[in-house]
């Protein structure tokens, strides 16, 4: 391992679920997944699980992440829940501003707010919007979001939003981290002139990734964002994990499940405006996936993570583990993403409840100052 990688942080591995409803399951199979994958995630010593939010279409059932999130931080103790994120778009900046506050409060700090611009969908038009806040609305809708969770009062005065000043309550002396899902350079410029940590998708690779940040870093820095802000930046990488004896046998139960729940899910989205939308081929996007992120044995994930980290300098990652579609296979492969992977990274804090459980170790990933997969943006 390179000298550069073990001088590193702490690699912080967090669950990423997004509730997707697989072939021949209702939506309450796909909830319970989610809430277990959150619950032993806690007991292993994960960092984070990052809750995705989706309406109208089986790729996600959950259509509220900061409901979920509350719910998930009555169930965990140590663990950090983060929205993964919070569609801005479709959501007025005010109540999502007192739905984070009051997570964040009540956890103790451990709640995180991951939000994007969201996508084209019929959602727009469901809930009001419609392209105009997609295409120009987003910078307005952050920065009265973040204007609210860092102030004492607040009024609005922009094109979509216009209200008398009010008090805001509850109100946290720290606010909870905000990160901002990026797919788009624009979007990574409206994250970099504010400051704000990027959530990284799936479907990218290293390369790509790695450019997202110098351009992140660059922008930032023209915006006059101070160097320690840009030092410190924790950006999250999102990406697939399946843990296996062999790595034949981690890409055959991705190739048995992943298909058919992208399948169904991603023929599901309806437009907004009737404009043509392009899908993923399912088998060739679940190969892809297979192939960028750590998807067979124990070694082979902790290297590939370990590659990521050094490629890219981001050492926070959000796993999607339910793959397998199961919710027994899910917690298994969460169990062995903990108690086999962690350790083998290059860094990573002492062993959290291995000893109480009467199993292997694990590896806690350290406590986090800041924190978030990411929809367009």
């Amino acid at each position: 391992m390179s000298e550069r990688v073990t001088a590193m942080k702490t690699l912080r591995i967090g669950a990423f679920a997004l509730a997707g409803r697989f072939p021949g399951q209702s939506d309450a199979e796909a909830l319970h997944r989610t809430v277990r994958t959150a619950v032993v995630a806690d007991e292993t010593g994960l960092d984070a699980v990052w809750l995705a939010e989706h309406h109208f279409v089986p790729y996600g059932v959950c259509p509220s992440a900061t409901t979920l999130a509350a719910l998930l931080l009555g169930r965990t103790r140590h663990i950090r829940v983060g929205t993964a994120i919070s569609v801005l778009t479709t959501t007025h900046p005010v109540a999502l501003g007192e739905q984070a506050a009051l997570l964040h409060i009540a956890s103790g700090g451990r709640f995180a707010l991951g939000v994007g611009r969201g996508g084209p969908w019929i959602d727009l038009e469901v809930f009001g919007g419609g392209v105009e806040a997609l295409e120009k609305g987003f910078p307005e809708s952050l920065d009265l979001l973040l204007r609210w969770l860092r102030g004492a009062s607040v009024g609005a005065d922009g094109d979509r939003y216009r209200f008398r000043e009010v008090a805001v309550v509850p109100r946290a002396a720290d606010g909870p981290p905000v990160l901002v899902a990026c797919t788009s350079p624009g979007t990574v410029r409206e994250a970099a002139r504010r400051g704000l940590p990027m959530l990284l998708g799936m479907h990218i690779g290293d390369e790509e990734k790695a450019h997202m940040v110098a351009l992140w870093r660059a922008a930032a820095a023209e915006a006059g964002v101070d160097g320690d802000t840009i030092a410190a930046a924790d950006h999250v990488s999102v990406g697939v994990a399946q843990v296996a004896d062999s790595q034949s046998e981690a890409v055959e139960a991705l190739r048995r499940a992943l298909p058919g729940w992208l399948r169904q899910g991603l023929a599901a989205h309806r437009t907004v405006d009737g404009r043509p939308r392009r899908m993923r081929d399912p088998l060739a996007y679940t190969e892809l996936l297979c192939e960028l992120h750590p998807v067979g044995p124990p070694q082979l994930c902790a290297d590939r993570l370990a590659a990521t980290a050094e490629r890219t300098g981001i050492t926070r990652f959000a796993l999607l583990v339910e793959g397998s579609g199961g919710t027994a296979t899910t917690e298994t492969n969460v169990r062995r993403l903990a108690d086999e992977v962690l350790p083998l990274l290059p860094v990573h804090a002492e062993p959290r409840g291995a000893a109480a459980r009467g199993t292997t170790a694990v590896a806690e990933a350290h406590a986090v100052s800041s924190p978030a997969a990411p929809a367009t943006g």
